[in-house]
């Protein structure tokens, strides 16, 4: 799987999907430019129907959905739920990111994609 899951991620987007009362929904990830490093993360739960160009990934039940072009970024990458002091939420571990910005969703990669100016996501170095 190019994308992977916690265990604790996974009980989190179950939870959120019960919630919403949306059994098809997704988890969509994707890489956009910008951000201190200049690619930053995103995420949202999705409808489940993937469009075209997208890989779909599946795992204890819950559907990762993904671009082409962001998982060439993201391939190897888990998605985790953390808590820490400033509450809980989600996080990426990309073993392609060769830095990233202090906020954590921001990243660069070792072949120069990235490289904005910290600032620019509203965190600091």
């Amino acid at each position: 799987m190019a994308i992977t899951l916690s265990e604790r991620a996974v009980c989190e987007l179950k939870e959120l999907i019960v919630s919403q009362e949306n059994m098809s929904a997704a988890l969509r990830v994707w890489v956009a430019g910008g951000g201190c490093s200049g690619l930053t993360y995103g995420m949202a739960l999705d409808n489940g129907d993937p469009e075209e160009g997208d890989n779909v990934f599946e795992q204890s039940g819950i559907k990762v959905v993904i671009d082409s072009m962001s998982l060439q970024y993201m391939n190897g990458s888990t998605v985790d739920y953390v808590d820490d002091m400033m509450g809980g939420g989600f996080k990426i571990e990309n073993p392609n990111a060769t830095g990233s910005c202090g906020c954590g969703s921001s990243f660069k990669t070792e072949d120069g994609q990235g490289g904005g100016g910290c600032g620019s996501c509203g965190c600091a170095s």
